[in-house]
């Protein structure tokens, strides 16, 4: 028995659809699911990226058959997508084009490199190519 991955990620934004309109500005994520709540993006085919309205989901919310536990979160948080190698400064040149501002690039020791910029709430973006993680 084993756990076969992280399936989603949540942030937590004043307005999830500004919000998504950012995300899939830059990625092209497409919509899953979308309700006053939250926003769910697909990332990859493989990942979702969840985008609750800030304060929307301290209480439980009962789904009909069972209830989602309240839960909350306060940005700024931080969060990083896979990228390639290849891939960085085409990344660069996306992120400028689209007029957001890279905080910083790093070169990490093992040959990884990460940008990071910020969305429409302050949360720390990182795109990372593998190097880093043992695991990427």
């Amino acid at each position: 028995m084993q756990v076969n991955g992280i399936l989603e990620s949540a942030l937590y934004v004043a307005d999830p659809a500004k919000s998504a309109a950012f995300y899939r500005r830059l990625f092209g994520f497409p919509i899953l699911l979308e309700s006053e709540r939250l926003i769910a993006l697909d990332v990859a085919g493989k990942n979702v990226l969840l985008l609750f309205r800030t304060g929307a989901t301290v209480e439980s919310f009962d789904t009909g058959d069972g209830a989602i536990p309240g839960h909350a979160g306060v940005p700024p948080t931080h969060f990083a997508f896979a990228i390639s190698k290849e891939e960085v400064e085409s990344w660069v040149e996306k992120l400028q084009a689209e007029g957001v501002t890279i905080e910083s690039i790093v070169n990490w020791p093992r040959g990884a490199t990460s940008i990071y910029f910020r969305d429409l709430d302050g949360n720390l973006a990182e795109l990372i190519t593998p190097g880093f993680w043992a695991t990427y």
